[in-house]
C-alpha cells in the first residue's frame, strides 16, 4: 500500500512549530495544520513568515498534507456569515499556495438529500464559488465526510460547474455519526478522494447529523466516541485495502480530537498504521 503517514499538529495541543517536530519525531511524511485560527490565521503570517515556515516543515523532513480551513458554526449553511466564511477560506487557499501543498480541508455543513431544499442551495453556491477560486489556484478544496451518506456527498460534487472541490475522506465520521462502512463509502467517493484523516471511533446511538453540522447544539452529545485507531468500528484493513484498490496514494493524516495522552495516542495510531501498510 502506498500511503503516506500525516499528523494534524493541532491534535498535539502544542505550538504549530513544536508540533512539527513532534511529528517529525515520531516518523510522520507530513503535516496537517488548522489555518482558521491563531498563530496560522492567513491575516496572522506575512509572505516572509509563510516561506520562514515552509523552510522550518522542510528542514524536519516534512511536507504539508493539507491546511484545514473548517470555519465551524454549521460550515457555510448559513447565508448571512457566508460572505466572510468564503472570504477566508479563499485567503486559506492562497495560504496553502504558499505552503505548497494543494488540499484544504473543510466541513461544509450537512448536504440535504433534496435538491429542492434551501440548504442545499446555500452550500452549493457557496462551494460552487470556492471550487472556482480554488481551481484558478491549483488546489483543491475538499468536503470531509460524515454529515450526510457518500452518495449524497458524491452527488453534489457531480453537480458543481467546476472540478476544485473534492473529498477529505474521514472514516470515523462516517462510522460515528452516519453508521456507514468505510469502505463501502469509498467505492462512491473514489475518483474525488485527495486527502484522508486516520480516526477511529464508534457510534453509541443515532444522532441528527444537522444538530452536529448545521444547528452546533449538544443535543448529539453521547451518541458517539472517538478512540485510538483499531479500537473504534472503522475496519482499517479493509478500508485500507479498498483505498489502496481505489488508486490512493496519498495521505493518512491521524487526527486525535479527544484524550489525555494525545502524543501517546498519536504515536500508537503511527506504529497501527505502519504495521498496515
Amino acid at each position: 500500500m502506498a500511503f503516506k503517514i500525516g499528523i494534524i499538529v493541532d491534535s498535539f495541543r502544542l505550538p504549530v512549530r513544536e508540533g512539527i517536530k513532534k511529528a517529525a519525531e515520531l516518523g510522520a511524511d507530513g503535516v496537517q495544520i488548522y489555518a482558521t485560527r491563531g498563530e496560522m490565521t492567513p491575516g496572522a503570517l506575512s509572505l516572509k513568515q509563510r516561506i520562514e515556515l515552509l523552510d522550518y516543515i522542510k528542514s524536519n523532513g516534512l511536507v504539508v498534507s493539507a491546511l484545514c480551513g473548517d470555519p465551524g458554526g454549521g460550515g457555510f449553511s448559513h447565508p448571512e456569515t457566508n460572505p466572510a466564511r468564503i472570504e477566508l477560506s479563499k485567503r486559506i487557499i492562497d495560504l496553502a499556495v504558499d505552503l505548497d501543498t494543494n488540499a484544504v480541508t473543510t466541513h461544509v455543513g450537512a448536504i440535504p438529500s433534496d435538491k429542492n431544499h434551501d440548504r442545499y442551495k446555500i452550500i452549493y453556491d457557496s462551494c460552487a464559488e470556492l471550487g472556482e477560486y480554488a481551481d484558478s489556484a491549483g488546489v483543491s478544496f475538499a468536503i470531509e465526510t460524515g454529515p450526510e451518506p457518500s452518495m449524497v456527498l458524491k452527488g453534489f460534487i457531480e453537480d458543481l460547474p467546476c472540478t476544485g472541490i473534492k473529498v477529505n475522506f474521514d472514516p470515523a465520521n462516517l462510522v460515528m455519526v452516519i453508521g456507514e462502512k468505510a469502505e463501502d463509502a469509498v467505492a462512491n467517493l473514489a475518483p474525488y478522494i485527495i486527502h484522508t484523516h486516520a480516526k477511529d471511533g464508534r457510534m453509541l446511538s443515532k444522532c441528527d447529523p444537522e444538530d452536529l453540522y448545521v444547528h452546533h447544539t449538544k443535543s448529539w452529545a453521547g451518541a458517539f466516541i472517538e478512540t485510538p485507531l483499531g479500537e473504534g468500528d472503522v475496519n482499517f484493513a479493509e478500508y485500507l485495502k479498498v483505498l489502496s484498490q481505489s488508486g490512493y496514494k496519498g495521505f493518512l493524516t491521524i487526527e486525535r480530537e479527544v484524550g489525555d495522552q494525545p502524543e501517546a495516542d498519536i504515536k500508537k495510531a503511527v506504529d497501527f498504521l505502519r504495521k498496515l501498510i
